[in-house]
């Protein structure tokens, strides 16, 4: 019987002749190894625990030692963890870079194909943080979901608050801060007087008792009251389950290892007071800190809850991009370099759908009109090119410092906006000046009576 060909080039070099290749699917994974190693080199496995472990015995008969496979959606997941438990290199493969050569559309052919660009090396394994990180992330993630959920209940209470022509929204600034939920609770409760209701009004809320009592006469019908009882049992619910998730989230990062060697300097002062809204339960800034040993909220625009978020979708120490430039590259945030015969084609982003890249991109946008250095920055570079590439351009200084920080321990002061300005106008002014020289010109200040400012 003769064995199928899967196409090996013979004019390239292996570099990993033990490789073997899996095309990830819903229901079945085609995977391929050596042709020289087996008679069949090309088999079909299902996707049940059983299989997986059989897929790990197969590779290990055939002497395979790295397994290359595709991100399809979640259902790699299974496959790449067992395959790491059975002992085996396995690296996720982003099928966008390995599918560019047309003719590969069968599950065989593209399993044979993907085994073959491995075996020669040809294939760059994406970034998969190490065991510790992916449990953090998982929690994140999770979190991230029950705060999606909640809000969308907050949105149920408003709106039937609103049936009821209840415009506690109008008096308060957020339904479910300290008055907001009081009164909810109470008018869940039974409680229809609105000089009762205005009584639950906190001392810090800036509306006064009266404008709440009259914002709260409204038209009472049971079938609304009925649906703000359940969006209140369901955001409670959500609360609870978030909870829960901040205890797993506290256990996770206390479970990290320690950066820092050695004594570590006490805790920074906070740049921000006060808690964040929808942010973990327990000390995030204390807790990354004594895992990192600097403090990333030194960083304008990175909070306590964004710092974690970071961690959890990057690590710890980033050794996996060498530098700065590769990490922003990776990122998406970096210029494109689009180059045809010399020329220059163009030098936009690519788009990337990485969540650590929204969140540098959400933390740019935060510090648009702050004093800082970085939102002078943003300003000036939004009124000469616009917004949307003012904050792609912040996010990555923001990546530099983030990656600097962690990388290096680099710690950040920022200069302040007066300084960046002042910077950047002697910049501008020693271009100029030099431009003015090689026409032969030289410039020369006005008065100070005749200078516009």
């Amino acid at each position: 019987m003769a064995k199928k060909s899967t196409g090996d080039h013979p004019d390239l070099k292996l570099i990993n002749p033990a490789a073997a290749a899996i095309d990830i699917g819903s229901t079945m994974h085609m995977a391929a190894v050596n042709p020289d190693s087996t008679d069949v080199p090309v088999r079909a496995f299902g996707t049940f625990t059983r299989d997986l472990h059989d897929l790990a015995d197969w590779f290990r008969s055939c002497g395979v030692t790295s397994v290359a496979m595709e991100s399809t959606g979640v259902y790699w997941i299974p496959a790449f963890e067992i395959l790491e438990q059975h002992g085996f290199d396995v690296i996720l493969v982003n099928a966008r870079y390995a599918k560019n050569v047309p003719g590969r559309k069968t599950d065989v052919s593209d399993a044979g194909w993907l085994r073959q660009l491995h075996s020669y090396g040809l294939l760059r394994g994406s970034f998969r943080p190490e065991a510790e990180i992916a449990t953090l992330r998982a929690y994140m993630r999770q979190r991230e979901r029950l705060v999606e959920y909640a809000a969308t209940h907050i949105q149920h209470m408003q709106k039937a608050l609103m049936e009821m022509n209840l415009q506690l929204h109008h008096v308060v600034s957020d339904i479910t801060g300290a008055t907001g939920m009081r009164i909810i609770r109470a008018i869940v409760a039974g409680e229809r007087d609105p000089d009762v209701l205005a009584s639950f009004r906190d001392v810090r809320c800036h509306a006064s008792v009266e404008t709440i009592r009259a914002a709260l006469v409204g038209n009472d019908r049971d079938e609304h009251v009925f649906a703000l009882t359940q969006s209140l049992e369901l955001y409670d619910a959500y609360q609870a389950k978030m909870a829960d998730c901040d205890y797993k989230l506290e256990a996770a990062v206390a479970a990290l290892t320690v950066k820092a060697n050695g004594a570590v300097s006490p805790l920074p002062k906070a740049r921000i007071k006060g808690r964040q809204v929808n942010a973990p339960s327990f000390d995030v800034r204390a807790a990354l800190y004594g895992v990192l040993g600097v403090d990333l909220t030194q960083i304008h625009g990175l909070g306590p809850s964004l710092a974690l978020k970071l961690v959890a979708e990057c690590g710890t120490d980033l050794k996996a991009w060498p530098s700065a430039k590769h990490f922003t590259s990776w990122l998406c945030l970096a210029p494109g370099n689009k180059i045809f015969g010399g020329k220059l084609l163009s030098s936009r982003t690519r788009r990337s759908s990485s969540r650590a890249a929204a969140l540098l991109r959400l933390a740019a946008v935060t510090i648009g009109r702050s004093d800082t250095a970085l939102g002078a920055f943003y300003r000036r570079l939004s009124s000469r090119v616009g917004k949307q590439k003012a904050v792609t351009a912040t996010a990555r200084k923001i990546a530099v410092l983030f990656y600097n920080t962690l990388r290096f321990g680099v710690i950040y002061n920022d200069p302040g906006a007066a300084a960046y300005d002042q910077r950047h106008r002697v910049r501008v002014l020693s271009n100029l000046q030099r431009r003015a020289r090689t026409l032969g010109y030289a410039l020369a200040p006005i008065p100070d009576a005749e200078a516009v400012s």
